[in-house]
């Protein structure tokens, strides 16, 4: 896949801001993800995330799978522990910037001829 940085390139591939955008879709994976991106880059424990974010068990392992096939995230093993951590900074700082880039670009712009905002 070609590798784009949106807030500098206009050609930003949607697709794949619109697949990471439907992993995000999800209030509980939302949560997760938030709850890992305060945890900062040393991540959190399945257990310690499942009780920080509200969100344990089956449907908690359901949510990381989707958020790591979205690469906003990983698992990693230490010991017996599995350690989750977000790991896709510069994704989200991607996504943010594709969505802000173009701020308020067409405001102000004259309407079409014939038509009126009044």
């Amino acid at each position: 896949m070609k590798t784009t940085h949106p807030t500098t390139d206009p050609d930003f591939d949607l697709a794949r801001a619109a697949s990471t955008f439907a992993a995000l879709g999800s209030e509980q994976r939302l949560t997760v993800l938030r709850t890992l991106v305060r945890a900062g880059l040393e991540g959190l424990s399945i257990g310690e995330l499942g009780t920080r974010s509200g969100v344990t068990g089956s449907t908690l392992t359901h949510h990381m799978k989707i958020l790591a096939q979205a690469g906003l995230v990983h698992q990693r093993k230490a010991g017996r522990s599995i350690i989750c951590a977000a790991v896709a900074y510069e994704e989200l700082r991607d996504l943010s910037g594709f969505l802000l880039r173009e701020c308020c670009a067409d405001a102000g712009a004259p309407s079409p001829k014939g038509t009126s905002d009044d």
